[in-house]
C-alpha cells in the first residue's frame, strides 16, 4: 500500500471532497480586523498572485482587477462568512393551523468549493412541517444564499441550512435536498461535464417517516433538471 506524505493526503481530500467537520472552520480571531483591512489584504496578496502568473498589472485592462477580486471576496462571494449578514430568522405563529408540509423548491445556490475555490452552481429544495411557527418563504431562500456565501463542501451546506430552519423553527422536522454541479469536477480533474452531486440531510419526520419523506420527494422532484 501507497504510503502518503501530508502534501499528498490533503490533495486526496480535496480531490475527493471530503468534508471536514459540520461547522465552516474558522479562526478564533477571524473578525478582528475590518472588512475595509481584509479587502486591502486580499488586493495585495491577489496583486502578488497576477504579477507571479506573469500578467502585466499596467495593463488598463488589469490594473483594477486585484481590488475588484478582493472586494468581490469579502463583500459577495464569501460574505456569508460574517456574521452579521445572517439574515434575522423571524418566525410567527401558525394562526390560520397549516399543518401540512411546505415545500420551496428550485433556489438557486451559487457556492464556492472550499477545496479549489471553483463555483459549485445549482438548485435547493427545502421543506418543513410547522409545529406551531411559521417562517416567510423568502426568509428560507436568505438562508441558503448565507451560507452558501462561504467556501463550502454541499454536505456541510445542506446540513447547515437544516440545522438553521430547525432552530429558527423550533422542530426536527426539516429537510433539504440540494443537486448541484461542482466546476472543479466539471472544468478540471475528470472534467466531466454531464454528472452532478445530490446530498440531503432529512430531520425528524422527514427521515422517520418513509410516507413524509416519500412526499417530500415527489413534490421536488427531480425530473425537473435544472440548466447552469
Amino acid at each position: 500500500m501507497k504510503e502518503y506524505n501530508e502534501e499528498e493526503l490533503f490533495d486526496d481530500m480535496g480531490d475527493g471532497h471530503i468534508p471536514s467537520k459540520f461547522d465552516t472552520p474558522m479562526r478564533e480571531d477571524a473578525f478582528s480586523i475590518s472588512e475595509e483591512e481584509k479587502i486591502d489584504k486580499i488586493k495585495s496578496h491577489f496583486a502578488e498572485i497576477m504579477h507571479t502568473l506573469g500578467l502585466d498589472l499596467t495593463d488598463d485592462s488589469l490594473k483594477g482587477t486585484p481590488n475588484r477580486v478582493a472586494k468581490m471576496f469579502v463583500k459577495e462571494v464569501f460574505g456569508g462568512l460574517s456574521p452579521e449578514r445572517m439574515p434575522r430568522m423571524s418566525t410567527f405563529e401558525n394562526k390560520y393551523k397549516y399543518n401540512q408540509m411546505l415545500v420551496e423548491k428550485d433556489i438557486v445556490v451559487y457556492s464556492t468549493c472550499e477545496h479549489h475555490f471553483l463555483p459549485i452552481v445549482g438548485r435547493a429544495h427545502v421543506g418543513y412541517i410547522s409545529n406551531g411557527r411559521v417562517i416567510g418563504l423568502s426568509k428560507i431562500n436568505r438562508i441558503v444564499d448565507y451560507y452558501a456565501k462561504r467556501p463550502q463542501v454541499q454536505e456541510r451546506l445542506t446540513m447547515q441550512i437544516v440545522k438553521s430552519m430547525q432552530e429558527a423553527l423550533g422542530t426536527e422536522d426539516v429537510a433539504c435536498v440540494i443537486d448541484a454541479k461542482h466546476l472543479c469536477v466539471n472544468s478540471r480533474g475528470i472534467r466531466d461535464i454531464e454528472s452532478s452531486t445530490i446530498t440531503a440531510e432529512l430531520g425528524g419526520c422527514f427521515k422517520t417517516d418513509p410516507t413524509t419523506r416519500a412526499e417530500f420527494l415527489k413534490y421536488i422532484g427531480f425530473q425537473t433538471k435544472f440548466n447552469v
